[in-house]
């Protein structure tokens, strides 16, 4: 049974481009820790009630007294938990922090987790983080797996990609399609919906998750990038290789092109941001305000009807140069672009 349900997972994980180094199992990491619960007891970082539980006191850290061994002497998820970490740095040396991601629920947990690591000696514990996001609601309310009212993630994915297929089949410029092709870019229509949709939230924000919203071709979702990114594909095809890396002689731009330029100057910077706030949103939001300045650009400024070549040329590069950063932005969130749609 447990095979069953590792190979349900691995199918899914591999259909939303999701795969680990590692995995931990708690069959195994259940012995882990306490060999560190005893050494805590000889240094004091821990102390033993008279009924034989052992506890860390945290009230000095404004928290409460934390139980890591139960009176009988068995684990509790915590003392699991330390053990985990521990294992990790052993299993990957060049280790020097860690990222957890859970949801808000558990904010008390890694806060207790983190602080004992610390007691305990490990240097590396002041760089564990805890990236705490918001629960995702659905339109009819909060998901309650007790009562049923949950989405299987499989499920979610068939319908975003039948919703994909719906509209790309209505806008009717797919009809040279093979089948097979038309296939792949419904499932990356929708995988794009569904992930920038909640990717572009800052993490700690609760969401609210409408399907229909998410596959709209228009305003701040996955499926308006990936069309536009098609839209420039579309340019440099018809361009027919007279895009340049660099472009000599000299430009007069509009101000359109030099608002491109300068949403295009931020995105290392944004980058640089999103890493440090722990938030993907940065770069799914960034990505769509250097949409939106694009479109301005192409909806007033004329490409192949330019005054001269080097207008034209350096136009059809500006509009390469802003795909490429799309296609990078989208990557690092692990969404794909189609060439067409």
């Amino acid at each position: 049974m447990n095979g069953w349900v590792y190979d349900g997972f691995d199918q899914t994980y591999a259909a939303i481009g999701v795969d680990f180094d590692k995995n931990y199992y708690e069959s195994n990491t259940y012995l882990l820790g306490k060999e560190f619960i005893q050494e805590g007891l000889s240094s004091g970082v821990f102390v033993k009630d008279p009924d034989g539980s052992v506890w860390c006191d945290l009230t000095d850290k404004g928290l409460d007294r934390k139980i890591v061994l139960r009176a009988d002497g068995t684990a509790v998820y915590m003392t699991q938990d330390i053990g985990t970490a521990i294992q990790r740095v052993k299993d990957y040396p060049d280790i020097n922090g860690m990222i957890y991601t859970v949801g808000n629920e558990q904010d008390y947990h890694f806060q207790v987790l983190f602080l004992i690591l610390q007691k305990l000696g490990f240097g590396w514990a002041k760089n564990l983080f805890h990236l705490s996001y918001g629960m995702v609601d659905l339109p009819s309310g909060k998901m309650k797996s007790r009562e049923g009212t949950v989405v299987d993630a499989d499920d979610l994915i068939k319908d975003m990609t039948a919703t994909a297929c719906n509209i790309s089949e209505a806008l009717g410029k797919i009809d040279d399609f093979t089948i097979q092709e038309k296939q792949s870019l419904y499932a990356t229509i929708g995988l794009g919906a569904l992930k920038y949709y909640i990717l572009k939230v800052d993490p700690k924000k609760r969401i609210l998750f409408n399907p229909e919203e998410s596959v709209d071709f228009q305003g701040n979702t996955g499926p308006f990038i990936q069309y536009t990114y098609a839209r420039i594909q579309s340019i440099l095809r018809k361009a027919s290789g007279s895009a340049q890396q660099s472009v000599e002689g000299v430009v007069s731009l509009d101000p359109k092109e030099k608002q491109v330029l300068k949403t295009l100057q931020l995105f290392p910077e944004t980058i640089q941001m999103a890493a440090q706030h722990y938030s993907p949103a940065l770069i799914a939001n960034y990505t769509y305000d250097l949409v939106k300045d694009f479109n301005s650009f192409y909806q007033n400024v004329p490409i192949f009807a330019a005054q001269d070549t080097t207008e034209k040329e350096f136009r059809v590069a500006l509009c390469g140069a802003v795909g490429a950063v799309i296609k990078t932005a989208f990557s690092l969130l692990g969404i794909q672009v189609p060439d067409r749609m």
